[in-house]
């Protein structure tokens, strides 16, 4: 027989997959170049000419079982060494490669942090708007997953909401900033008062909570702002990254879980962390990838590219009426429909080829995600199809 779990869960697909589908779909039809694809957030910028030409050179120069054997279970030792001395170097942080675990992207990352800091029936909190796929990361460990209702004036953190769900049963907060689908960036005050807030929590039940921060977007900021790192800010913390955004690499798979130096048992996590390898599957990412970031730290994409598409979308939806928080980062903007069902909005979206997502699925029902990572002139291009959609659809309403 099989698993009825996972048979039910073919089901409840993924909602930004399903439209990447129809978008593909509709292109076969009527041709790509037509079909205003916003629902993946697959980057669209080239590769760095600099990480190319470093894997050509590993591949022409390098020994092949060194690229292409099996390395430690924790990640190659030189790679994390690499890895710790950037991050202290760029955050003013104290880690060393056994801080490390080399995981297959910012998921993999989040999957082995939450099981690292959690036992079934635990409570991990996260904040909406949030990726829906926490839920299986979270609730596939035996743990459950509560969500914090939005603030949807900033996108920030709903405090007020947030203590209201902080249980003696919380053992973890993920939380994920520059956030998808908002395109918020969390503040130093918020995050301030995050950690002042569980620091003072830890004490009253007598145990740990640990941040689990999702951070595959912390190198695409806008206005010439930084990230805060928020692992600065909170000893019990979990760094969890991906060079897919960044280096423009997602089908490499290549990220890691950072665990701050201070927290509790910093020295078990990575270690622990390949022991839960053991019992979900996971097995280092390729050496080769692993060697190659390594040798380009620092470097990334043209990360421009997504704010100008930004300002372009948010000044074009300013025009239209809608309702929507200027992105501080990443290559989403999360606007409000222009009814209060956005799956009704989203489908009707569709008869203009313009592929919206709804916001449903990531906590926040009556908005939209866009996902921006599309060529420039694309972006122009659909947007009289946006106008037109809008005052068709809802300029007499």
């Amino acid at each position: 027989m099989v698993s009825q779990k996972y048979k039910e869960m073919l089901g409840a697909k993924s909602v930004i997959r399903q439209m990447s589908e129809w978008a593909a779909g509709r292109a076969k039809e009527i041709g790509g170049e037509n079909v205003f694809d916003f629902s993946l957030g697959n980057p669209s910028v080239p590769v760095p000419q600099t990480f190319t030409d470093k894997m050509m050179a590993l591949l022409q120069n390098r020994d092949t079982m060194e690229l292409h054997g099996y390395s430690q279970s924790q990640g190659i030792l030189s790679v994390r060494e690499k890895f710790a001395e950037f991050l202290n170097k760029t955050y003013g942080m104290d880690y060393t490669s056994e801080h490390l675990f080399m995981t297959t992207g910012a998921a993999g990352a989040v999957a082995h942090a939450v099981r690292a800091v959690t036992k079934p029936g635990d409570e991990v909190l996260t904040i909406a708007p949030f990726f829906p796929e926490y839920m299986h990361y979270v609730n596939q460990t035996g743990a459950v997953l509560k969500v914090v209702p939005a603030d949807t004036k900033q996108f920030q953190i709903h405090f007020e909401e947030f203590e209201k769900l902080l249980t003696p049963n919380t053992a973890a907060v993920l939380i994920n900033t520059p956030n998808n689908p908002s395109g918020a960036v969390y503040s130093e005050e918020t995050i301030k008062t995050l950690a002042s807030i569980l620091e003072a929590k830890q004490k009253e039940y007598g145990h740990d909570i640990f941040i689990i921060s999702d951070e595959p977007y912390r190198d695409i900021v806008f206005d010439g702002i930084e990230a805060p790192y928020v692992s600065s800010y909170y000893d019990n913390s979990l760094s969890c990254y991906s060079f897919a955004k960044s280096l423009s690499i997602p089908g490499e798979r290549l990220g890691y879980v950072a665990a701050n130096p201070k927290c509790t048992h910093s020295l078990l996590i990575s270690p622990m962390c390949a022991q839960i390898s053991r019992g979900i599957g996971h097995n280092c990412p390729p050496s080769i990838i692993q060697i190659a970031v390594s040798e380009v730290l620092g470097l990334t994409s043209d990360l421009s590219v997504y704010e100008t598409n930004m300002n372009i979308i948010y000044q074009e939806l300013i025009n239209l009426g809608f309702e929507v928080v200027r992105p501080g980062g990443t290559f989403y903007i999360f606007p409000k429909a222009l009814e209060e069902d956005s799956v009704a909005f989203c489908q009707k979206a569709m008869k203009y080829d313009l592929v919206l997502v709804p916001g449903d699925s990531f906590g926040c029902p009556g908005y939209f995600r866009m996902a921006y990572c599309l060529e420039t002139e694309k972006v122009k291009r659909a947007m009289p199809a946006l106008r037109k959609f809008v005052q068709e659809e809802y300029s007499s309403k």
